[in-house]
């Protein structure tokens, strides 16, 4: 089936524009019983909660009996009840056909299935080589139990690792075993963040579609469907549909995630006059931890958008922590905020150290350069948080204190404040 889309770049996809595409994408399915549908977790304000309601009504005139959710979490926190209902806008007091709203337990090996083992030498080739170790895909088991029907809700903007976030990621790694998350994370590093981020092909996107190809393998017969969205927020951070592409299969989901990118690519990229010596990025309660909040800071990384010197200040006053898993938390405290070389060296001493963890570090402090066993940075990354001067400090951050600053403070030449902070890239005209 070809791609089903609808997108409207300078207004906004109505509910009946979203409702006939999910009629559509389904119009040729007989009977569903059961589905499972795979989303977003809290760290993307799309619009999943007008998507899923409108892909229940159209699943009950074909006979749907269980309606299952799998948050694709990657390694972020699991949500609560509440925010599940919340992300899907479906209660299952009013939703009687509603299941489990399952969150992936990355590090729960019982969830996982193993899957296919990407070789070393295809890993080597889309790492130049920086990265010569076999991918072993596992994913979540649920992908592979008796559904008549999976459908991944996705959504695409700008990513640091993949160059745009959405189509097969929801599996390959969302819903993936963490020494793949990890790894790959680790991969786009060594690839090179601001050559990666914005850019649809790309190494990075190619080693995900490998994995996910033999994914959608085991899978079988199982129909596999891609509603792909695409969205912006008004001034009042209201979410606006603008696009919605929805096809079946491994070559469907990469027909839509195209499609998606492409409009992404003239909606979700600022572009720039000149090189900012200040950047404020207010960042949204979605990111409630450094591990999600970091993307404030690879999001300005692009050549050309800082000056020499610059500065960028994550303002999130609700953020308590690095990463809300303790484990994970003390692995940054351990490791610190520092550039490529640094943690280079480190994870040579501590081969097994979380890579995924040291990838994080990179992407949010900068590449840098190690010169003469000092580490020298094209900008400095402050957090405005809850965390102590004494933490960000010990970590390699630089500190403000949030109740002291101010919008308005900010308005001089060579100084910007992003209200919608850690959403969009940045780029020089």
């Amino acid at each position: 089936m070809k791609t089903i889309r609808a997108e409207d770049e300078q207004g906004q996809l109505t509910t009946e524009q979203i409702r006939e595409v999910v009629r559509e994408a389904v119009g040729e399915l007989s009977t569903v019983r059961s589905v499972l549908v795979i989303h977003n977790d809290y760290s993307r304000h799309d619009y999943t909660h007008i998507v899923a309601p409108l892909l229940y009504q159209a699943l009950e005139s074909r006979g749907l009996e269980r309606f299952d959710s799998l948050n694709a979490s990657g390694t972020h926190r699991p949500m609560t009840q509440a925010e599940l209902i919340e992300k899907l806008g479906l209660n299952p007091a009013s939703h009687p056909k509603i299941g489990t709203m399952f969150n992936h337990e990355f590090d729960s090996p019982e969830q996982l299935e193993h899957v296919f083992d990407i070789p070393a030498d295809f890993v080597a080739e889309k790492t130049n080589g920086n990265l010569s170790q076999v991918l072993s895909v596992g994913v979540n088991k649920l992908l592979f139990a008796d559904y008549d029907l999976i459908v991944a809700i996705n959504a695409t903007v700008p990513h640091e690792a993949l160059g745009y976030s959405g189509g097969t990621k929801m599996f390959f790694p969302g819903v993936s075993n963490p020494e793949v998350i990890a790894l790959l994370h680790w991969a786009a590093v060594l690839m090179g963040i601001p050559q990666l981020i914005g850019r649809a092909d790309n190494p990075a996107r190619d080693v995900v579609n490998e994995g996910s190809k033999h994914i959608f393998a085991k899978i079988g017969d199982t129909p596999v469907l891609s509603l792909n969205m695409v969205y912006t927020e008004d001034q009042n951070h209201a979410v606006l549909p603008k696009g919605l592409f929805a096809a079946y299969g491994f070559d469907g989901f990469k027909d839509a995630h195209r499609y998606a990118a492409d409009l992404s690519s003239r909606l979700h990229i600022i572009y720039l006059d000149r090189a900012m010596d200040v950047v404020v990025q207010q960042l949204p309660t979605m990111y409630d931890e450094v591990w999600t909040a970091g993307k404030g800071s690879y999001k300005l990384q692009r050549d050309g958008v800082l000056a020499e010197g610059a500065e960028i200040v994550l303002f999130a006053p609700h953020i308590h922590c690095f990463h809300s898993n303790e484990r994970m938390d003390q692995e940054i405290r351990r490791i610190g905020y520092h550039g490529l070389d640094h943690v280079l060296a480190f994870c040579e001493q501590h081969p097994d150290f979380n890579k995924n963890v040291a990838a994080h570090v990179i992407n949010v402090r900068g590449l840098g350069k190690m010169v003469d066993g000092v580490e020298h940075f094209p900008f400095k990354v402050t957090l405005a948080t809850q965390i102590s001067q004494a933490d960000c400090e010990s970590v390699g951050l630089g500190y403000r204190d949030p109740s002291k600053l101010r919008k308005e403070d900010f308005q001089q030449p060579g100084q910007l404040w992003i209200s919608d902070g850690g959403q969009w890239l940045y780029a020089r005209k």
